[in-house]
């Protein structure tokens, strides 16, 4: 038996909206997805009744909602985002009877479990599909660094929701030194999402520029993300290229923290590196964990490729939930 629901997936930035259809306890379906600039919307109900104007239908009484922030208590507050979501409340203020809500890389986790093979571009180790039974370690960069773990036993599996991306930044050679110096001039605690996330690169960007008695040129975020990848600017190449070290370190920090089996990057800006990361130092950074290198290096590393992870995530967390 099929039915329709509706997927949020809440960011620091944009919400996105879409109908999902679930049919045997799976996704069918994901429509074209809505979205929202949060900071046009003064409430999540707001953002919900701007996304049914638009479907210009009723929505369904299901909703499965991907938050970007810790998930349980009365009242769910957004770790990048001033709005707040009361739980409780949901069917009174939306209609919803039956809703799920999880952490955004909770349904990152979820996706994953549900997805196939073409959803995903090899970036190191062997080149084979993420396995069936095990941990598989999920991060990814974004407005945020999001990170979740993905159990998978005896056919079923337990997504595990964590806030890994404020682990504490440890820098790995000289340099990494010089630019933690530079970044505890603007933060008391230096957490590894202050380089991992949107504004990480310009935090990166900002530390080079000082360390190098250069004046920082770009101040726009987006500007700045288009001439690292480009390369146009080489300051800004410089910043990236010690992002995908960083990342490299944190994703096999992570694998070992966590046991895992494989890793699974995810996040707008995972994406966005899909055609960098292969040719920069992150298997490098990966692999290298000294007496646990060889282990490492026998680990599939995948990079999501899926346009709408979150999403999806959320409607499979949902079917999870509820079965039909």
């Amino acid at each position: 038996m099929s039915r329709q629901i509706v997927a949020a997936d809440i960011g620091g930035t944009h919400a996105r909206f879409a109908l999902a259809t679930l049919d045997g306890g799976r996704v069918a379906t994901l429509d074209e997805p809505v979205t929202l600039k949060t900071a046009d919307h003064g409430s999540f109900q707001l953002a919900w009744e701007e996304f049914g104007r638009r479907v210009g239908a009723p929505l369904p009484a299901a909703l499965a909602i991907s938050f970007a922030g810790p998930v349980g208590g009365e009242l769910l507050k957004l770790t990048n985002n001033p709005w707040v979501i009361r739980p409780a409340l949901i069917p009174e203020k939306l209609g919803a009877t039956d809703y799920v809500v999880v952490n955004d890389f909770g349904a990152v986790a979820h996706a994953v479990a549900a997805f196939e093979r073409d959803a995903y571009l090899h970036l190191c180790g062997p080149d084979e599909p993420l396995p069936a039974e095990g941990m598989i370690t999920i991060l990814g960069p974004g407005t945020g660094l999001g990170v979740a773990g993905l159990l998978r036993k005896d056919g079923s599996y337990q997504v595990i929701e964590t806030e890994g991306g404020h682990v504490d930044f440890a820098p790995l050679d000289a340099l990494e030194d010089r630019i933690l110096v530079e970044l505890r001039r603007s933060f008391r605690r230096v957490s590894v999402e202050r380089i991992l996330s949107g504004r990480g690169l310009m935090n990166l960007y900002e530390a080079l520029a000082a360390i190098e008695g250069r004046p920082a040129a770009i101040h726009d975020e987006k500007e700045l993300w288009g001439a690292a990848l480009a390369g146009s600017d080489s300051l800004a190449a410089a910043a990236l290229d010690r992002f995908c070290l960083t990342l490299g370190a944190v994703a096999g920090d992570l694998a070992l923290a966590q046991g895992a089996a494989a890793v699974a990057i995810g996040g707008g800006l995972g994406f966005r590196l899909k055609d960098h990361l292969p040719r920069s130092g992150f298997r490098d950074r990966f692999i290298a964990k000294g007496r646990f290198e060889r282990r490492m290096d026998g680990l599939p590393v995948k990079l999501i490729t899926h346009p709408q992870p979150g999403l999806f995530g959320a409607a499979a967390a949902f079917a999870k939930a509820f079965p039909c």
